[in-house]
């Protein structure tokens, strides 16, 4: 591991590495190789789980079905990527060349995941205070603020078109822009019998939110 890396781990987590391949298997894509993030992201999910059901418990008097949503909008993928993107995950994400191309290292899946296998290897490496005093520092307010999880556009566009008596929703590719560190994707959703709507975003999976999301609006 580079000392570069090394001191990344150490800000961005609070504590240097004791075991460097932990936290170089987290940062793996599995388009990079066969020894990627998959199994710490497991453990780390049940890890930021356990604390921040703890956390809840210890903070607020509320009854078990309030809880279960409050630590269902703290977990959620999409909050582990903002998490991801605040300690500047993107940047050392270890990706295959195709992956690297199709912008997986803005997608908010991935960042999620990178983030939950670091809390893994945090956890292996340095025990659950450290995981835990990790995840109280950086989900900060959010344990005050975050109350609800929010549906996803495109789980939300689904359900809408199936409700309709539609097909499913399809998405396209129409546009990709951009030099390699700053690409842009344009998808466009179809739901056949409704219309169609595109929307922009670093990755594939992030223009397909954005597009669902417009195309909600107009149906709404």
């Amino acid at each position: 591991m580079s000392d570069d890396l090394s001191a990344w781990i150490e800000q961005a987590l609070g504590a240097p590495p004791r075991e460097p391949s932990l936290y170089q298997r987290a940062l793996t894509h599995p388009s990079y190789g066969a020894d990627h993030y998959e199994r710490l992201e497991f453990l780390g999910d049940r890890v930021l789980g356990l604390v921040v059901a703890d956390w809840l418990v210890e903070r607020f008097p509320d009854s078990e079905g309030k809880l279960s949503q409050r630590l269902n909008a703290l977990v959620t993928g999409e909050v582990c990527a903002e998490i991801g993107r605040e300690i500047d995950v993107p940047s050392h994400l270890r990706l295959g060349k195709q992956a690297q191309d199709d912008g997986v290292f803005q997608s908010d899946n991935v960042l999620g995941d990178v983030v939950e296998a670091l809390i893994g290897a945090l956890y292996r490496d340095r025990g659950l205070d450290a995981a835990r005093a990790f995840i109280r520092a950086r989900w900060g307010d959010r344990v005050e603020r975050l109350t609800a999880a929010p549906k996803h556009p495109k789980a939300e566009l689904q359900e809408w078109a199936a409700a309709n008596s539609r097909k499913p929703p399809d998405y396209a590719v129409t546009d990709r822009s951009g030099p390699d560190h700053a690409l842009r994707f344009t998808v466009t959703v179809t739901v056949r019998g409704l219309g169609e709507a595109s929307g922009t975003g670093s990755s594939k999976q992030d223009a397909e939110k954005a597009a669902a999301q417009a195309l909600l609006e107009k149906v709404k």
